[in-house]
């Protein structure tokens, strides 16, 4: 039995219907909240690379991109990039959500353009359980990603992407929309092994 064509159309409308309506639940689960308004709203002067810089928080040089999701035994990041990280190392061991410890920003031409906070939290043992923010499980533990960080700085780490739409989520670790340029400093790197957080 063939259908007519009027109720293909029908059943291809319902079917983008049902998608959409899925999309916009999706979204509205990772909307900025008051609280992360508030954040935005505070590091917003870190628009400008420089004023970062004066700070405390220094460039790791690199723009690191994931080309491959994590396999077993690696953290399970979806393949994407993240840019290029400035870490301030004043603020390590501590969590307040006001002051993320890493701030992340994609090369756009010849400019750094913020895209994401990052919160970064190495282990140690006052580190009993894995920490939250904004209601949001961290990533890890996870050994140190290298080559811009030692293999043996363990820690949690969760991102949170305030200036830069993510397909893959408001705090997904990265984003297939952000692209680093061909250059002897982009790392195309593999996800970091998970590690015991004993």
């Amino acid at each position: 039995m063939t259908r007519s064509p009027a109720l293909r159309i029908i059943g291809l409308a319902l079917a983008l219907s049902s998608l959409a309506s899925g999309l916009v639940a999706a979204q509205k689960s990772e909307e900025m909240t008051p609280e992360l308004q508030k954040l935005r709203a505070a590091l917003d002067k870190y628009q400008d690379p420089i004023v970062a810089v004066h700070d405390g928080y220094f460039s790791t040089v690199g723009c690191i991109e994931y080309p491959k999701p994590g396999a077993a035994g690696q953290v399970p990041y979806p393949a994407g990039g993240m840019g290029v990280h400035f870490f301030n190392v004043t603020l390590m061991g501590k969590l307040d959500p006001l002051t993320p410890q890493v701030l992340v920003y994609q090369p756009v031409g010849d400019k750094l353009r913020l895209v994401a906070a990052e919160y970064f939290l190495p282990l140690s043992p006052d580190v009993k359980e894995r920490p939250q923010l904004f209601g949001h499980p961290f990533d890890g533990p996870m050994e140190g990603h290298h080559p811009l960080m030692p293999h043996g700085l363990n820690h949690y780490d969760l991102h949170v992407w305030l200036w830069k739409t993510n397909p893959a989520g408001l705090f997904s670790p990265t984003n297939p929309d952000v692209k680093c340029p061909k250059s002897a400093y982009t790392f195309q790197e593999i996800a970091p092994r998970i590690v015991s957080n004993k």
